[in-house]
């Protein structure tokens, strides 16, 4: 499948709106911890790391990573690609970062969908902003939250079409591909959803929903997990459910009780919500790309 070539600028109103939520003026998301404290068990291993393992898991994954640079156009985009341990070609997911960048944790959280069986990549969205990272690759997360709100969003959509066709020319790849984001990330995967006719699934963590005029050209099913804590994100879920469901397009969403904004992340937070949140929220995830990918 080759992306097709395409104009955004019907999308002008539609997805400043989706991209402000947690990309300008929003500093509800905590900022990262400076040092893990604590490590998941192998038990736990069958969900993403939190943000205190994030580091030691990436440090003891079996699956092959690799960082590339992904071209588009004159720009490059440095990214993290994990492969799975598979007999059989994997289809693509991509793996849009919060406010914060290109972290460990969202790393982490590519590595766990390489264990379930995609390969993932997780494109650094501030390459060309020349934010700086460390020996690790960790973009620095308050340089990060400044250029975030600079960046335009056709370009944004343009470099996640250039990653997600790098990730299908892969030779261990198949020909389709789904977006997976979180927070400030969320928003750009229901956006991109809007802008790209050949996306084969969205998954939205707690980013808040696009103007209802721009979800016509929706053709991807979206699925949309958040905390119930978080009503800043929530307020903006009905009016896209009423109109997604009046044009028959698939958006289905889960809000899970007591969890906060930022829960997969935050899963040490909300007295246990947030974990009981990730819980359920992961296998959806995983259950939804392997039903619109394919296995």
């Amino acid at each position: 499948m080759k992306l097709e070539a395409r104009t955004l600028a019907a999308l002008a109103l539609a997805l400043p709106l989706a991209f402000s939520a947690c990309g300008s003026g929003d500093d509800t998301e905590a900022d990262p911890p400076a040092e893990a404290e604590t490590v998941a068990s192998p038990a736990q291993n069958t969900l993403p790391a939190g943000e205190d393992d994030a580091t030691a898991r990436l440090d003891t994954s079996p699956r092959h990573g690799e960082w590339v640079m992904i071209r588009s156009g004159q720009d490059s985009i440095r990214s993290w690609v994990v492969y799975p341990e598979r007999a059989d070609n994997a289809p693509v997911v991509v793996v849009i970062h919060e406010i914060f960048g290109l972290s460990n944790w969202i790393r982490a959280v590519a590595d766990q969908l390489a264990a379930d069986g995609f390969i993932a990549i997780a494109p650094d969205l501030l390459t060309m902003k020349g934010v700086p990272y460390g020996a690790d690759g960790e973009s620095d997360a308050t340089a990060a939250r400044t250029e975030i709100r600079t960046l335009d969003n056709a370009d944004v959509h343009r470099w996640l079409g250039a990653v997600a066709q790098y990730g299908m020319d892969l030779p261990a790849a198949r020909d389709t591909y789904g977006v997976v984001g979180f927070c400030w990330g969320g928003a750009a995967s229901f956006a991109h959803a809007i802008a790209a006719p050949d996306l084969g699934a969205a998954v939205v963590y707690y980013g808040t929903s696009p103007a209802t005029e721009s979800l016509s050209s929706i053709r991807a099913p979206v699925l949309g997990l958040y905390g119930s804590d978080d009503q800043r994100v929530n307020a903006t879920i009905p009016d896209a459910e009423a109109a997604m469901r009046s044009m028959n397009k698939t958006f289905e969403t889960h809000i899970f009780d007591g969890a906060g904004h930022g829960f997969l992340r935050a899963q040490s937070g909300q007295e246990g919500a947030n974990m009981a949140a990730t819980r359920e929220a992961w296998p959806l995830t995983v259950g939804w790309f392997r039903r619109t990918l394919g296995g």
